[in-house]
């Protein structure tokens, strides 16, 4: 592996990827790079990170904090844990290690898993519920899974006066008409050097004025890696984001909807099964392959289901209207952005034809294009649990492949219209729909929870705990009852600005 280029400072200095860190490297990495402070860190249930901070005395100390973690409290972390059995251990995982990227006392950053007093797993914890459901798919399968996730987000600053692009016109945009462009670019660069496979970064479509305020949508994309690491980015990206913003003095919120009429946010979430190293979704000609109808049926079985992981709040259920490109209907199709599941646009066609084209001395090149090609799952959002989030997906590619007519169910939900045209209401009208609300997400949660907690992925509590959650909100007719009342979707929107 070559490191020259790579962004991540303990990647060059040790010379080997992130995967294959050890113990050893990262007292090395201490030891020789003036590091001052190991900060442990594990997510909560909340889908925030949390943080335990350690002064380097020694380096039997280090020793110690590498090798043996440290106990928490994990009734204050989850609520489905009872206080009076509580005691829990977070342990570093050192393929996570990364330069603390913000200015201060130079530290090193590793995320965490849980294990209880046993010295097991914590079955509920979201990172472990996640290696489970991989482990359990690549056994049924033999298939890896990758994933990578569309990080929306708005930037809200003092409102500027030149240079304002267009109401909802904001898509691509350049500065000066793109304000953020800058907060982008350095969060990018944060990203990339905590270990974030960055594919790219830019603005979106969202961007409008109220009061004093500008609210810029942006996104960061990822490039596809192993399930358990592009959740770890993910979650790394989001914690980066909002302290450059603090930073800055702005604010930011992945919130899934900031007020009516407006782009809302979503975490877009790109899939491909993986035999060794070829994309085993497509096939020699280019064209889906039948492993990729078979995940494609089970992201739409388990569909409403898999919004109790990535649809967290009620106003996640303001943005899956209706012509708002959010899916709110249970098919799939190519490039059509108002269908659930998106097969986005492929290179099979033009690879390399198309550079030689545009660059006249350039010879003609026959580029492998295979990794490439992904599947689209496009109703979660920014209040997703991540680490559930990709788990519900693993399990549900999974039992794509159990179902006995897989292919068959995708096929027969493939739709190459748009269904909100009036002249195709006949394909609309057959389709099932996404839950309207939390409330509803929770019954169907409930309903599909034996495929969950099939094989021991997902724990029945952590099942209870996040039904009775959903269920609490009491929203099934919260759309309707706050339809035309800016100030009370307001408050609503303000409850659950810094969700996820």
């Amino acid at each position: 592996m070559n490191t020259t280029l790579n962004p991540d400072p303990l990647v060059r200095f040790l010379g080997k990827p992130r995967a294959a860190f050890t113990r050893s490297d990262i007292v090395r990495y201490v030891r020789e790079n003036g590091i001052e402070m190991i900060n442990l860190r594990y997510p909560g249930a909340d889908g925030r990170l949390k943080t335990l901070n350690f002064v380097v005395n020694d380096e039997d100390y280090l020793e110690s904090i590498l090798t043996c973690g440290e106990r928490v409290d994990g009734s204050s972390l989850f609520p489905y844990i009872e206080a009076g059995a509580s005691d829990l251990y977070v342990v570093p995982r050192y393929r996570t290690a990364f330069r603390n990227p913000f200015g201060g006392i130079p530290a090193v950053d590793i995320l965490c898993s849980y294990y209880t007093k046993d010295g097991e797993p914590l079955d509920m914890a979201p990172e472990q519920t996640l290696r489970r459901a991989h482990e359990e798919l690549r056994r049924a399968t033999g298939l890896d899974f990758h994933v990578m996730g569309e990080l929306e987000f708005y930037v809200v600053s003092p409102k500027q006066d030149l240079f304002l692009a267009a109401d909802q016109r904001g898509y691509h945009e350049s500065t000066p008409f793109n304000k953020g462009a800058a907060f982008r670019a350095q969060a990018m660069k944060y990203i990339a050097q905590a270990g974030g496979e960055i594919k790219y970064g830019h603005s979106e479509v969202g961007n409008f004025t109220q009061g004093d305020r500008m609210y810029e949508q942006n996104e960061i994309e990822f490039l596809p890696t192993d399930l358990e690491s592009a959740a770890d980015q993910l979650v790394v990206a989001k914690w980066i984001i909002r302290t450059l913003a603090c930073e800055y003095g702005v604010d930011v919120t992945f919130a899934p909807k900031i007020t009516a009429g407006k782009a809302g946010s979503g975490l877009h979430v790109h899939t491909r099964l993986m035999r060794g190293e070829r994309n085993a979704m497509v096939g020699p000609d280019g064209s889906l392959s039948d492993e990729a109808l078979k995940a494609i049926a089970g992201y739409l079985w388990l569909a409403p289901s898999l919004t109790a992981f990535g649809n967290t709040n009620p106003t996640s259920y303001f943005r899956l209207v209706p012509h708002q490109e959010a899916p709110t209907n249970i098919c799939w199709g190519d490039r059509n952005r108002s269908v659930l599941v998106r097969v986005p646009l492929g290179w099979s066609a033009g690879a390399g034809r198309m550079a030689c084209d545009a660059n006249p001395l350039e010879r003609p090149a026959t580029p492998d294009v295979n990794l490439k090609q992904t599947v689209e799952f496009r109703c979660p959002d920014g209040s997703a649990d991540i680490y559930l989030l990709l788990a519900g997906l693993a399990v549900a590619a999974r039992h794509g492949f159990e179902m006995e007519n897989g292919t068959q169910y995708a096929r027969d939900r493939y739709v190459d219209v748009n269904i909100f045209d009036e002249r195709h209401r006949k394909v609309l009208a057959r389709l099932n729909r996404l839950p309207a609300s939390c409330e509803e997400s929770a019954r169907r949660l409930e309903e599909h929870r034996a495929v969950y907690e099939r094989h021991g992925v997902f724990s029945p509590r952590l099942i209870d705990g996040l039904v009775a959650r959903l269920a609490a909100f009491r929203d099934a007719d919260l759309r309707r009852e706050l339809a035309g009342d800016e100030e009370k979707v307001r408050k609503l929107v303000e409850t659950y600005f810094y969700c996820g």
